[in-house]
């Protein structure tokens, strides 16, 4: 099995295979067995503390204390198979970023279930189970978005053994978490969140959930590393820690030692299945805000800027005078988004957005969704080595997301005979017909064609291929081979050891590529 990010999303405890499992890990061991034996053997004993190594700290009282609010979660899908017979084959949970990895662990249907199927084969049923927590005592759950899927049917069940249908008040897929609400007729224990930007790498946690139907299970361990980009989703900045984190850990909570959860177990990485000590919990810094507009509104409200970003890398920082590498490069420009009026063009690159410091791309996505929509808000820019500041009135994610593209106009003319040059290891020609064609170009795509890249030069290394176009050097817009050359030795009396090009593919995305001039 391949070493990937997996989520720890549940199965039940009743599973048959953990079963068989369980029985021969037992009949496997006889040290185990002794172990499993010896309170058995020592019944007559008199309870009493037990005991610590010097320097060692129980977490028996913060454990004690934080359990009742942390929940199991079982959820059942019910799906209509269209009259079609289903094998009897192990029955998948709902899906999972990661489910794949982990179908020899989901619930296979007992023989009850099986007779049921034959006789209503129009239905099929599909169980998964992780873990959660009480916020509010009136009875608001969270746990992940994966967990639940879409259930039909969700119980959230206590440590006391109370057993309690759910409602879905809201989910969000880009950061895996949902709300749940349940209702009883006291106050249900509760855990308040934590300040994750305060745990630094080394501090102590705590894991508390259901890995593999064992309820109420409690592993500690240390906070490994923070804001971990695992490529799951565009807000990654995940908590790593070695505390055991398995499946059915999912949705859980992960808290510091004052009882605050400061994380939401999410993924593991592991090439086994099993725990490796490499968990990731998804911040509370992140999720606070997100679970507090599902609570309000069901659904998440998040910013929307309207630009498509690139990483900065040296050579670019270095082509774009930056001095330092920093910031997000703006790579387009949503014809339809906030940035748009507001200035923002393509090449500038974001330094600070709402007075936040952008240190990476990775940190703008992040800032610009948790910023209030309709909020007016100041985005410093560099633009041509000088900085200027835009004022942005923020729009919806949710609302950009479903803006179509802006149609583009079909070029007026092009040149017969296009004149063709050699330079940075590229051989550059002007548009026309035959060109637009053999490479699917779109129309109304400008700049100048690449028919040829040297496979030794800086400008193959940066992946730059034939059939694409280059739209700008040195954020000036080239429509000719002659204006390449031009640009080009304007940089080098400028003293610059490399040019910024604007590459775009045949179906207009755009990027960035820093080329060395040498």
């Amino acid at each position: 099995m391949a070493t990937n990010p997996v989520s720890a999303s549940g199965i039940l405890a009743s599973n048959p295979l953990v079963a068989r499992a369980r029985r021969a890990a037992l009949v496997a061991s006889v040290g185990c067995l002794a172990v499993l034996a010896a309170p058995a053997m020592a019944q007559t004993a008199q309870p009493g503390p037990a005991p610590t190594l010097p320097g060692q700290v129980s977490l028996a009282d913060l454990a004690e204390r934080v359990m009742p609010a942390v929940v199991n979660i079982a959820a059942v899908t019910t799906s209509d198979t269209r009259g079609r017979t289903l094998p009897n084959l192990p029955q998948l949970g709902p899906d999972t970023p990661f489910g794949d990895l982990f179908e020899e662990f989901f619930n296979r249907r007992g023989q009850g279930q099986q007779g049921e199927q034959r006789q209503a084969p129009q239905q099929r049923r599909s169980q998964s189970a992780g873990s959660g927590f009480v916020i509010d005592g009136s009875g608001l759950v969270v746990t992940n978005n994966h967990v639940i899927g879409d259930a039909n049917e969700i119980t959230v069940i206590f440590s006391d053994g109370l057993r309690l249908k759910a409602e879905v008040v809201g989910k969000d897929a880009k950061v895996d978490l949902a709300v749940l609400r349940v209702k009883h007729d006291k106050p249900l224990p509760a855990v308040k969140f934590g300040d994750s930007d305060k745990m630094r790498i080394g501090d102590p946690v705590m894991a508390i959930g259901n890995p593999f139907g064992l309820g109420g299970s409690v592993s500690s361990g240390i906070v490994s590393a923070r804001n971990r980009d695992i490529s799951q989703g565009p807000y990654d900045t995940y908590i790593q820690t070695d505390a055991a984190i398995n499946k059915g850990n999912s949705g859980g909570p992960l808290f510091n030692m004052a009882g605050d959860v400061i994380g939401i177990n999410t993924a593991i990485l592991s090439p086994t299945g099993g725990s490796v000590g490499i968990g990731f919990a998804v911040p509370s810094s992140l999720a606070t805000n997100i679970i507090d507009q599902l609570r309000e509104f069901g659904e998440t409200r998040r910013g929307w800027l309207g630009v498509r970003i690139q990483t900065i890398d040296d050579a670019t920082a270095d082509a774009l005078g930056l001095g330092a590498t920093r910031g997000a490069l703006i790579a387009g420009i949503d014809e339809k988004g906030p940035a748009k009026p507001a200035g923002l063009d393509t090449g500038d690159v974001i330094v600070k957005f709402d007075g936040k410091e952008v240190k990476d791309s990775r940190d703008l996505p992040r800032i610009v969704a948790a910023t209030p929509v309709g909020k007016d808000v100041p985005v410093t820019i560099i633009r041509k080595g000088k900085e200027e500041v835009k004022t942005v009135k923020l729009g919806r994610l949710e609302d950009g997301e479903k803006v179509q593209a802006a149609s583009v106009s079909k070029p007026t003319g092009e040149a017969a005979k296009p004149a063709v040059t050699s330079v940075l290891g590229l051989e550059l020609s002007g548009q026309n017909e035959e060109l637009r064609k053999r490479y699917s170009i779109k129309d109304g795509l400008k700049g100048v064609v690449i028919t040829k890249v040297d496979p030794n030069s800086n400008a193959a290394d940066k992946r730059v291929m034939v059939g694409e176009l280059v739209v700008e050097v040195g954020q000036e817009p080239v429509n000719s081979p002659e204006d390449v050359t031009k640009r080009l030795d304007a940089l080098k009396k400028e003293g610059k050891k490399s040019a910024l090009l604007l590459v775009a593919n045949a179906q207009g995305e755009v990027r960035f590529v820093a080329v060395s001039m040498n």
